[in-house]
């Protein structure tokens, strides 16, 4: 559809709280005909994919549709991930793929958004690079995406609007959620904790904590929609409300949402190994709907390493941690994310982290080669580790976690284990998958009218990354 036959109708969007702007609008299609559409691709973490909850929300207010694919959008957001260098490949490697798009279909209109963007000079490298591109923008501007896609539409140049920092907290966004029984809930924005190998720092912010109210009533409403389970997202839960000098912690946030009526189960992400406090876990331990998973990244478990990626913690207290989580909380199951090959890394160093892992067992661990990132400390640290090397390092890492695991999921075999049914599995139509208050995957033929619930289901088959059984009857 081209632009000059959109229907002059106009919607009223968001105020624009945090700039004091006026309030906006945006052009968009009448109703009573075809509906414009959009696609968005998301890259990266949770948090990107609650960044484009919100985009479709904003989107879907102005009266557009989403796409069932690239081909048939008439508006295209990249959002974009900026941790590892493989996902910013991607996104360079999509975006030339669309120039061709663009000159077929000079209607559409392409965006690109989220951390990559925000990056120094990425945002300005993609403009002059890919001017088939109609819209740059950052992390802290999202609450002005339907200005900034009217004023694309408009503009016969690439818009770019990349603010270095977030002014406040910005309420009352609209959300698109797909599924109606699990959330995602951002509690805190940013992060102070400077990692040397890590952009969020730069790319997110610094740290800004949503107020419980605020918190407490986007759940109750997600209850009342009929959502059984809420995610609480942050770059560091444990930290949440340090800055807003109230007295308020994530453990007594915590608290909070359990009084909330019909909610089922509270899982958050993700936890700093330093914040992570006795309290914390003892509120946990008395809690019924805060899940028995934890994820403490450790990253490496040599203090050598941990002194270099300054992640202010020790070995011996993060042991310590995990001791007091197993004696509280035996059940309970711990993850954990390494990095291997980080500069500097010796064989020793890595030793110490295998002795981590066999010393802790982790259920699982998400575990990556270390990517350089520009802009950061470690990028320039001396000591990097060849390829080949990291790689290695990372299969002989994988090698025994993967054997851990298996031996963890053996121990539930022929248990029963409360599970929240959530849909038809994707490899299996016929077969319900759904997730125990510890995170396992759990396989089970069921039907339908299961979805939504939490039920008992007894373990009788295990897999490394997953467990088949079998409902019990009530």
């Amino acid at each position: 559809m081209d632009k000059t036959e959109i229907n002059k109708k106009r919607i009223s969007s968001h105020k624009n709280t945090a700039s004091g702007a006026a309030e906006q609008s945006l052009e968009c299609p009448d109703a009573s005909g075809d509906s414009r559409k959009f696609y968005i691709q998301t890259f990266g973490c949770q948090m990107n994919v609650h960044d484009s909850e919100i985009l479709a929300g904003f989107l879907e207010d102005l009266g557009f549709q989403e796409a069932a694919g690239v081909e048939e959008t008439d508006i295209l957001i990249l959002n974009t991930c900026a941790i590892r260098q493989k996902a910013e490949e991607k996104v360079f490697g999509m975006i030339g793929k669309l120039k061709k798009m663009k000159r077929e279909n000079p209607q559409l209109i392409i965006g690109v958004c989220g951390c990559m963007a925000q990056q120094e000079g990425t945002a300005k490298r993609i403009k002059s690079r890919h001017p088939h591109v109609d819209l740059i923008f950052g992390t802290h501007n999202l609450h002005r995406f339907p200005h900034l896609l009217k004023e694309a539409e408009e503009s016969r140049e690439t818009v770019l609007d990349i603010w270095p920092e977030g002014k406040e907290v910005v309420e009352g966004l609209p959300i698109s959620r797909k599924e109606g029984i699990k959330a995602w809930v951002t509690i805190t924005y940013g992060c102070n904790n400077f990692c040397s190998y890590c952009v969020v720092p730069y790319v997110r912010g610094r740290e800004q904590s949503r107020e419980m109210s605020n918190i407490v009533k986007e759940v109750k409403d997600l209850v009342l929609k009929g959502y059984k389970e809420v995610t609480l997202l942050g770059q560091n839960v444990n930290s949440y409300g340090k800055d807003l000098d109230n007295g308020i912690t994530f453990a007594r946030l915590l608290e909070k949402l359990e009084g909330i009526e019909g909610l089922g189960r509270i899982r958050y992400m993700t936890s700093h190994p330093r914040d992570f406090t006795r309290e914390l876990t003892r509120v946990i331990y008395h809690s019924e709907k805060v899940c028995e998973h934890f994820h403490l990244p450790i990253q490496s478990g040599s203090n050598n390493i941990l002194k270099k990626m300054n992640r202010s913690y020790t070995r011996e207290h993060y042991l310590e941690v995990v001791s007091f989580i197993r004696e509280l909380i035996p059940e309970a199951s711990i993850t954990t994310d390494f990095i291997v090959g980080f500069p500097g890394e010796t064989h020793e160093d890595f030793l110490d982290t295998l002795d981590i892992l066999e010393r802790v067992r982790f259920d699982t661990s998400y575990s990556f080669i270390y990517s350089p990132r520009k802009g950061t400390m470690a990028a320039d640290m001396p000591g990097q580790i060849p390829l080949k090397e990291k790689k290695e390092r990372l299969n002989w890492l994988n090698e025994i976690q993967n054997s851990i695991s298996r031996e963890i999921n053996e121990t539930l075999r022929g248990k029963s284990v409360e599970v929240l049914v959530e849909g038809f599995s994707r490899e299996k139509p016929s077969v319900l998958t759904g997730r125990t208050r510890t995170n396992k995957l759990v396989n089970f033929p069921g039907k339908e009218e299961m979805i939504g619930k939490i039920i008992p289901v007894k373990i009788i088959d295990v897999k490394t990354w997953s467990l088949n059984g079998e409902v019990l009857e009530a």
